[in-house]
């Protein structure tokens, strides 16, 4: 069995001292067509995967589809009263507060142009 070099060797003709390359014919039609079905090969491979990828990804669709959102409450919810938050108070820093209201003031009701003092043009 040879091996073939990925390099090729030099061959020396007799009359002339230049270096002449030569490969054989079949060799590289075979290099060619090793390359090409390793080409196919891949690109059978690539289209293979992105029709594994379609089935996954359609598959994911249909099970999301299919799926019961979260269940809900079977009890009805009960109202409560918000609670406020102080965040003073929760520190520690009220200022002093009179333990008493000191009462309401009353309010007079606003003067209307048409019953003011004021004498009428």
């Amino acid at each position: 069995m040879a091996l073939n070099s990925i390099f090729p060797k030099a061959q020396r003709t007799p009359d002339d001292a230049a270096e002449v390359i030569s490969l054989p014919a079949d060799n590289a039609r075979g290099e060619s067509v090793q390359r090409l079905q390793i080409g196919l090969a891949g690109l059978g491979m690539i289209i293979l995967l992105i029709g594994l990828a379609q089935v996954v990804y359609d598959r994911a669709q249909l099970s999301e589809a299919e799926t019961v959102p979260a269940a809900a409450a079977t009890v009805a919810p009960t109202v409560t009263a918000p609670v406020q938050s102080d965040p003073l108070a929760e520190a520690g820093v009220v200022p002093d507060l009179p333990s008493e209201p000191a009462g309401q003031t009353v309010r007079e009701p606003a003067i209307m142009p048409e019953e003011g003092t004021a004498p009428r043009p």
